[in-house]
């Protein structure tokens, strides 16, 4: 069974990480992909004082601290998996991964970080249910 968990360091996303370690611990055969998508930084302000290089390596910095609280929850379950950042459209980009790796459903927190985050993750959410063809699991 092929997983798409996607987690963006808030306590949802650990509490998303749970449930898949909780509801695969007698399965063999998993493969767990750790995906943290970092959105596009178009703001002018930045571009005009970071190459588009260093504003990548940020961002590969940003969705690799994002990883870091699954990774231990994951590490300590004994549980292995691939963790993988990706830059683009956060929706999009998710379900065309999963579309991508064969994976058989997307599991997700319903909250990001913040007012802010979790204005964007609970948007994310409703855009993957919408655009992925493939069961879709929510935790709160």
């Amino acid at each position: 069974m092929k997983i798409l968990l996607c987690v963006d360091g808030s306590s949802h996303s650990d509490r998303a990480t749970q449930h898949v370690i909780a509801t695969t611990k007698d399965c063999e055969d998993r493969e767990i992909f750790l995906v943290n998508v970092q959105p596009p930084i178009d703001a002018p302000e930045v571009r005009s004082h970071m190459t588009a290089s260093e504003i990548e390596a940020m961002q590969e910095t940003r969705g690799g601290d994002a990883l870091a609280s699954a990774r231990a929850l994951l590490d300590a379950a004994g549980v292995r998996y691939t963790p993988v950042v990706l830059l683009g459209p956060i929706a999009e980009t998710l379900v065309e991964f999963a579309r991508e790796h064969g994976c058989e459903k997307i599991v997700m927190g319903t909250r990001g970080l913040g007012a802010l985050g979790s204005a964007l993750l609970g948007s994310v959410s409703q855009d993957v249910l919408r655009l992925s063809h493939l069961p879709v699991t929510l935790v709160k």
